[in-house]
């Protein structure tokens, strides 16, 4: 009888355990988060935002030559879904060209992607400081620090982050 008594031990610490917890009071799940907006579709926002570069004036500097092959080092890596290795890449860029609005602005989209929004937010916001204030690229400063926004229930500065993108779209001169 003894071997018997043993291993209904456990069993009875187990029912005890589950009896004193439900003295507590019933337990509560809370429901799942409701599905929201991917970083994913979040980045693919802010491309549609930037809209056709070959319809406006859009001035792009020369490049450093090593900056160039970590940018393609970077955009090989997102190809293959690999954001850290692309931001790892771009980190690298940004050490030699710390104020390139470019390189900024692509960083900013791989944290977009990394679901770090302040982050994001933060590099598109210098990007915009550092760069043209028109044209695809301001378009997609803005789009990046509105969908970060977005990201962090910050509507109403998101709306503010919305207003500003529309500034940087110039209408083209109309010629005769």
């Amino acid at each position: 009888m003894k071997p018997l008594i043993r291993s209904c031990a456990p069993l009875a610490a187990l029912c005890l355990l589950v009896s004193l917890l439900s003295a507590c009071g019933p337990v509560v799940v809370p429901p799942p988060p409701a599905p929201g907006i991917s970083p994913q579709q979040r980045l693919a926002a802010v491309h549609a935002a930037a809209g056709a570069e070959d319809t406006e004036l859009n001035v792009q500097p020369l490049r450093d030559p090593q900056v160039e092959d970590l940018r393609e080092q970077a955009a090989r890596a997102l190809a293959a879904g690999d954001a850290e290795a692309a931001g790892e890449a771009l980190n690298q860029a940004l050490l030699v060209v710390p104020d390139d609005p470019a390189v900024l602005q692509e960083r900013a989209e791989v944290a977009l992607l990394q679901a770090q929004y302040e982050r994001a937010e933060t590099l598109a916001r210098r990007a915009y400081d550092v760069g043209s204030k028109v044209g695809p690229l301001c378009r997609r400063h803005w789009a990046t620090i509105e969908q970060s926004r977005l990201a962090r229930d910050q509507a109403e500065n998101a709306a503010s982050a919305q207003a500003q993108l529309r500034t940087c779209t110039v209408p083209g001169v109309t010629r005769y």
